[in-house]
């Protein structure tokens, strides 16, 4: 694939969402609002939307897929709870971005994605801009990616109908899972603790995500109820 898009002009404008998109909505950990600043979104869209790049929405991918709203993406990263040295798997790379976010705010990041051709799209542009501890996987992220298990966190960004049982053994005893569940527009943005054997779920609030496909999650599409 050709080189990421980068526009070295762009600063300002990651700034402005920053403190707009971000703070202004009440994300306050400082090491989120480095990471925003950090990664050049506009290198994780086609070429043709670089000027949406910093736009208050999602944006279209291909195959049907998007790129997550900033705030949407800081709003689960602050969620998570991250060290500099958590574990973090994310089920669904899409544009890489959120993985590109994640590998700012971690120390190891695995990420899972369905479909290949965005896997490799996204796997390409994270080399190209020099993460070096983000691994991109293809396959069925409602089963999770069991090799690299436990993690001490694990982001959903896609919606099943409820939180599927193998993430949940994937995670670490004090572990924090992060995902949008059930069909829109009833979605609602979860968060689970594992306390050694016990689950304990919070309700963050309202969502809308594109469904997750998988064998524990939506197993068709065309099948997800509207």
């Amino acid at each position: 694939m050709a080189a990421p898009t980068y526009d070295p002009t762009s600063a300002p404008r990651r700034w402005h969402m920053v403190n707009e998109q971000l703070s202004g909505r009440g994300i306050r950990e400082s090491r989120i609002l480095s990471a925003f600043l950090e990664v050049p979104r506009e290198a994780f869209i086609p070429a043709e939307l670089g000027p949406r790049a910093y736009e208050d929405g999602p944006l279209p991918l291909e195959d049907g897929q998007t790129i997550s709203q900033p705030y949407v993406v800081a709003w689960m990263a602050e969620a998570l709870e991250l060290t500099p040295t958590s574990r973090v798997l994310e089920v669904g790379t899409g544009s890489g971005y959120g993985a590109a976010i994640l590998g700012e705010l971690a120390g190891n990041v695995v990420t899972i994605e369905r479909i290949r051709r965005l896997a490799e799209v996204a796997r390409a542009r994270l080399a190209a801009l020099g993460y070096q501890n983000i691994v991109v996987e293809i396959g069925d992220g409602s089963l999770g990616f069991s090799p690299q298990a436990p993690y001490d966190a694990i982001v959903v960004t896609a919606a099943g109908p409820i939180v599927p049982e193998a993430l949940l053994t994937q995670l670490s005893p004090d572990g924090r899972l992060v995902m949008p569940v059930g069909a829109s527009p009833r979605q609602r943005l979860v968060r689970v603790r594992r306390k050694g054997s016990s689950f304990v779920t919070e309700d963050l609030g309202a969502v809308a995500f594109v469904p997750l496909i998988g064998a524990q999650a939506f197993r068709d599409i065309d099948a997800v109820p509207a």
